[in-house]
């Protein structure tokens, strides 16, 4: 099956495809809606992406200069609350250590040709340094009270983790008034609103650069080559009780506990629920 003329790869979609090529194959070329509960108790889990989704903005807003007071009238519950003082904090701290001392650009969306398609990634923030150098921050809803932090494995596997900093290689002259910004140089910052301190750190470099350019081709291309059938079921059948698909593929009928979700991404597995992708939501 060929991919639709025009279709634009994302961390989300390739890790869809990671993560289950049925998953991908329903979603992305079947296009395929299917109306299945993803997690219970359903409000609240509609309740904390509507919150996230919000703080996403707030912070948006904030670094396009809205003043901090403007915007703590649109603050309401506990979670969005902890979330807010703590990224005030935060950007108190990186103002005081001259970590915004650069160019910023929020919400920007980069994208190049790879393997005969184009990818994209729309970045929460990057800030290009004065001594060239470039630091992407990333902000994660969560962990929520009493929920540990993904492990830093776990982060470092995500597609999110390799697509980023190489699409800004890649593509991020165009923030650097035309001069290409140099691996060694690029950094990747994921930030937990509700656990922040440390934040996890990610340094690039040029064998990174390579092995990622060579992983996500191999992605594509192998994705180019399967037929018309249908793709492969994920072998993990813990992550179907969290996709919308799971009764299409006669996985289980009922959704996951939310309660559950958090838990399987404590150890490690990656439920469609991924509460740490919030931020790719746009506005």
């Amino acid at each position: 099956m060929l991919i639709p003329e025009g279709f634009i790869f994302s961390q989300s979609s390739l890790q869809d495809f990671v993560d289950c090529r049925r998953r991908f194959q329903l979603r992305y070329l079947k296009r395929l809606s299917w109306p299945a509960v993803e997690t219970e108790p359903v409000l609240e889990a509609e309740r904390f992406m509507q919150q996230g989704a919000l703080f996403h903005r707030l912070v948006q807003q904030h670094l396009l200069g809205v003043p901090a007071g403007r915007l703590e009238r649109m603050v309401a519950g506990d979670d969005l609350a902890r979330w807010w003082a703590n990224y005030l904090e935060l950007h108190r701290e990186l103002e005081g250590t001259g970590a915004l001392s650069g160019q910023s650009y929020v919400e920007v969306r980069l994208s190049a040709p790879l393997a005969g398609v184009r990818l994209e990634a729309q970045y929460d923030l990057v800030v290009v340094l004065p001594d060239g150098g470039a630091r992407i921050y990333d902000w994660k809803t969560g962990p929520r009270p009493g929920r540990p932090r993904p492990q830093r494995p776990r982060l470092a596997e995500r597609l999110q983790t390799r697509l980023y900093p190489y699409l800004l290689v890649r593509a991020g002259a165009q923030l650097n008034a035309g001069q290409p910004l140099l691996p060694e140089k690029v950094e990747m910052v994921y930030w937990f609103a509700g656990k922040p301190a440390p934040p996890e750190r990610f340094a690039y470099n040029v064998q990174a650069f390579q092995q990622d350019e060579a992983y996500l081709s191999e992605l594509i291309e192998t994705i180019q080559r399967l037929g018309e059938g249908d793709f492969p079921l994920t072998p993990d059948e813990g992550r179907c009780a969290y996709c919308v698909y799971r009764s299409l593929c006669e996985r289980g009928a009922r959704a996951g506990d939310l309660a559950e979700a958090e838990g399987d991404l404590e150890e490690g597995a990656t439920p469609d629920v991924d509460f740490e992708q919030i931020g790719e939501i746009e506005f």
